[in-house]
């Protein structure tokens, strides 16, 4: 679920969500000639068997994307493809770890790179990127499929294949750091200098779980937009269409849109200047109903806001809550597109109903319920609790990727940083902020949490965003530049896109501290901005 996810919901194609960290940095070795592109000896990694081991030589060029995600990268080098096929003795899995080796100009770095939704790697377009940039690549498929193939999910049985989720959650990710390393040390006869991770929403995922149960695997991990506490915001994303059906009121896009757009406007000011950039959502406390009654013109039609489409925007900012009152997650950003998770279809004869967001739906359809014919717009309020909490007690330890005890990995020297919008329309900024305080309180202190971790959040920024839709961030140079050079970045300089659709420069802050606008300057350039701590904004 990366970047990608702007997709079905929305129309967007998949193509969008590729995720490219694009930075080069300077060669840190030299391979005296060319290696030969043969198939090296790959000793299994624990609780596996090698398959198979095969070396291709590909030419390079232009790599066209596997699968629903699509996308291009052109430029790439020649490269060494080396597949090696690993399976777990009596779980009948068959798990491909390909690692593509630039034949010429190697940077002496090796990059692992997550994947999206429910695949479990890239597509080609991460790791040609990544060739390009004169790294050594891996990515594993985990024996599962493409980013919406969910048919690994149930036996015939209907029960989860423990095994297969096994791989996608955890331990596929570590075979592929072992066996990525061991193919470059294989292929070019000495190791790489520096490993890495790259991965956003669930490659953001990935990356934290590498560092939470596999703390050696990697020099520095860049996870963002993070798909951490996947049990609970996995069936937490499902509740805009529950709040829809459980109050039969549908909201067009244009109407959602001017919800968002009274939002944004009302709470822009926040930071000390009007620029199109609600540099904390969280603060923003735009109250829905001061809509009711406004015009709204969809398609031609002139609309009236009704206290029922409040109601229902309301809840959906609001997030979550038990029959009770009790808040269970983070609703919707206010400033993120509304229609993400909240979107609707009308039937030939009329007839509105909502149109669910895949990842969820089928999450609860095969997850939770073991039923692919499940009906989601059936769920009710209480039921909708009972999904929450089963989701919670099935898959926590499995998936759950919120362990906050991050000690091995800062012992081991590793460095995280994470990027993720304010904006963000699949995963609420708010759980991976709520993630880095536990983290604090586990460390002991922000300064020693900071002194590994950092996280920084991107205003008016969609899901992966910074990747080329709404901006752009070079999250990996600043991850190599703390890695190799000890400078711990205390902003990440980015370009984002305001609400007027214009680009601007900001420098994102490391959380907690937040932008501040110093009362002069051009609002569109980064060096008009601050970062101060959040009681001073």
């Amino acid at each position: 679920m990366k970047k990608v996810l702007t997709v079905l919901a929305a129309g967007v194609p998949l193509a969008a969500a590729v995720y490219l960290p694009t930075a080069s940095a300077e060669p840190l070795t030299s391979v005296a000639a060319p290696p030969a592109c043969a198939a090296p000896s790959v000793k299994a990694p624990s609780g596996t068997e090698v398959e198979s081991v095969t070396a291709v030589r590909q030419d390079g060029g232009t790599i066209h994307g596997t699968g629903l995600l699509g996308g291009d990268v052109s430029g790439v080098p020649a490269f060494c493809q080396v597949t090696v096929t690993l399976t777990h003795p009596g779980d009948d899995d068959h798990a491909k770890v390909q690692t593509w080796l630039p034949l010429t100009k190697w940077n002496g770095r090796f990059q692992a790179i997550g994947g999206s939704a429910y695949g479990a790697g890239d597509n080609g377009v991460g790791l040609g990127t990544a060739v390009k940039g004169g790294y050594a690549a891996t990515t594993t498929d985990a024996g599962i499929g493409d980013v919406l193939d969910t048919s690994w999910v149930l036996n015939g049985k209907n029960q989860v294949n423990t095994a297969l989720l096994k791989n996608f959650a955890s331990r596929s990710q570590h075979e592929a750091a072992v066996v990525g390393k061991e193919v470059v040390n294989g292929v070019y006869g000495k190791r790489a200098a520096f490993s890495y991770f790259t991965g956003c929403s669930t490659g953001g995922r990935e990356g934290y779980m590498e560092a939470q149960r596999y703390p050696d695997d990697y020099d520095g991990i860049l996870a963002d937009a993070p798909a951490v506490n996947w049990d609970e915001f996995e069936v937490a994303t499902l509740w805009p269409q529950v709040v829809m059906n459980n109050e039969r009121t549908y909201p067009t896009d244009c109407e959602f849109k001017a919800f968002t757009n009274a939002a944004v406007k009302a709470c822009d000011k926040l930071d000390g200047v009007q620029d199109g950039l609600v540099n904390d959502a969280s603060r923003c406390d735009f109250d829905p109903r001061r809509l009711i009654g406004t015009k709204v013109v969809c398609d031609g039609k002139e609309l009236t806001i009704t206290a029922a489409d409040a109601n229902v925007v309301r809840k959906i900012w609001d997030g979550p809550r038990t029959a009770s009152g009790k808040k269970l997650w983070a609703g919707v950003p206010v400033g993120a597109d509304l229609s993400g998770l909240a979107g609707s279809t009308t039937d030939t004869d009329g007839t509105v109903k909502g149109a669910p967001f895949p990842v969820p739906a089928l999450w609860v359809q095969l997850f939770l319920e073991k039923d692919p014919s499940f009906d989601v717009s059936k769920i009710t309020y209480s039921d909708f609790t009972k999904l929450f909490k089963q989701s919670e007690a099935e898959y926590d330890n499995v998936i759950g990727t919120d362990d906050p005890d991050l000690s091995a990995f800062r012992k081991s020297g590793g460095k995280l940083i994470s990027w993720q919008g304010d904006a963000d329309q699949y995963i609420p900024a708010a759980g991976t902020v709520q993630y880095r305080n536990q983290v604090v309180r586990e460390i002991g202190s922000a300064k020693k949490t900071d002194d590994f971790y950092r996280l920084f959040i991107a205003p008016n920024t969609a899901h992966c965003g910074l990747n080329g839709t709404d901006g752009s961030a070079d999250g990996l140079a600043a991850l190599t530049s703390w890695v190799e050079h000890g400078k711990a970045p205390r902003t990440l300089p980015a370009t984002l896109v305001n609400a007027d659709g214009k680009q601007v420069e900001h420098d994102l802050c490391s959380y907690p501290a937040v932008s501040r606008y110093q009362g002069h300057g051009d609002p569109a350039l980064a060096s008009s901005f601050r970062c101060v701590s959040p009681s001073r904004h």
